[in-house]
């Protein structure tokens, strides 16, 4: 029984600790930096959760590592529907729960709220990642083509109606990246973007599209024009970074995120606090950080025995820097301001955990991408 739960030292030997080393050293950043935005309102409490969802997060990648990803595959089905199924279950009112002013978590009787999206997610890499390794990576049939965009649209519509934009985005970039790397035509692609863009268009001045999120989605645009509501994020959060300069104020001394003023510092708007008290110094050594997991990943995606481990990298890569870019583009201006955490860095159980899971699966093709292990 023992020998079934201890990962051998052959395997262990290829196992990439730099990530693991990566990842840890982001999380404690995250974890000093949520303390720094809460510390006038909760104390350590936050802090000492986010660090609690850090061991939990190591224990359940531990436990991912355990197992040959390859057998994951046989349950792609039952982890893509149970995903899909929190989201159905998730639009019933006993169900649904409303944190920050999103209505995209669940709550079931004593657990703690979390986002079924976010494990939806995941279930989506898993089954395109089985499906195109069963098709043999033949994504210009047609008959293919339609079966892996039917399995991609149906958890996007759920997540979508929500409504839940920022994890829509993320899905899209999911797909969108396993289908250009898996060698879709790229005319394919463009006639797809503007049916996205079309699509959209529809969404945007339906029922579902609440006034809210539209006025969030594009303040970013003239965060001015509404300097006391949907822009004062953005503006206040621009402060913030802005007065940072090379160096920062200091950790414990940013005045934007000790006095209150950057809503959601601590979930969303985490890398104005890194802006403000660590600079773009601070700023720069996260972005190596991230960087490196990233090439690390791919380097793994690269080298993976088959098909179906590559694919999962591919999903999580293309989650993983849409997420970046999209959380740090959204706090200086340049993308719309949506719920997408900064991974390993914002305060979140939901996040947290997916993000270990996701970084399980990772390292788990990594340490078996050989054939046979000796």
């Amino acid at each position: 029984m023992l020998n079934k739960i201890i990962i051998s030292r052959k395997l262990l030997r290829e196992l990439d600790f730099t990530i693991i080393i990566s990842v840890i050293l982001i999380v404690a950043f995250g974890a000093s930096n949520i303390y720094s935005a809460t510390h006038s309102r909760f104390g350590i409490s936050l802090m000492r959760t986010q660090l609690t969802w850090l061991i939990i997060g190591l224990a359940l990648t531990y436990f991912i590592l355990i197992f040959d990803y390859s057998v994951i595959k046989g349950y792609a089905h039952i982890i893509y529907w149970f995903g899909v199924f929190l989201l159905i279950l998730n639009r019933l009112p006993i169900f649904k729960s409303t944190v920050n002013g999103a209505s995209s978590w669940m709550k079931i009787g004593p657990l703690p709220a979390f986002q079924p999206s976010e494990f939806a997610k995941l279930g989506l890499i898993i089954m395109l990642a089985k499906l195109l390794d069963d098709m043999d990576g033949n994504i210009n049939d047609v008959k293919n083509f339609f079966k892996l965009t039917a399995y991609a649209v149906l958890p996007m519509l759920l997540i979508v109606v929500q409504p839940d934009m920022g994890m829509t985005m993320v899905c899209f970039f999911i797909v969108l990246g396993i289908f250009f790397i898996s060698g879709l035509n790229l005319k394919v692609i463009g006639g797809g973007l503007l049916g996205v863009v079309a699509l959209i268009a529809v969404f945007w001045n339906s029922p579902f599209m609440e006034e809210y999120w539209k006025l969030r989605l594009t303040s970013f645009l003239n965060p001015q024009k509404d300097q006391l509501g949907a822009g004062l994020q953005l503006l206040e959060s621009l402060k913030g970074i802005g007065s940072g300069g090379i160096w920062g104020k200091g950790f414990l001394k940013g005045t934007q995120i000790s006095g209150g003023f950057i809503p959601f510092a601590e979930t969303d708007f985490i890398f104005s606090v890194v802006g403000e008290e660590w600079g773009m110094v601070g700023a720069i050594v996260l972005l190596i950080l991230y960087g490196l997991i990233l090439y690390k990943f791919v380097k793994i995606a690269s080298s993976s025995k088959d098909r179906f481990g590559s694919i999962i990298c591919i999903g999580v890569i293309s989650a993983m820097l849409f997420s970046i870019l999209q959380n740090i583009g959204m706090t200086i201006g340049i993308m719309p301001i949506s719920g997408i955490t900064l991974p390993f860095m914002s305060y979140g159980g939901s996040s947290m955990l997916t993000s270990f899971m996701a970084l399980g699966l990772v390292l788990n093709v990594g340490m078996r991408r050989k054939k046979i292990n000796f």
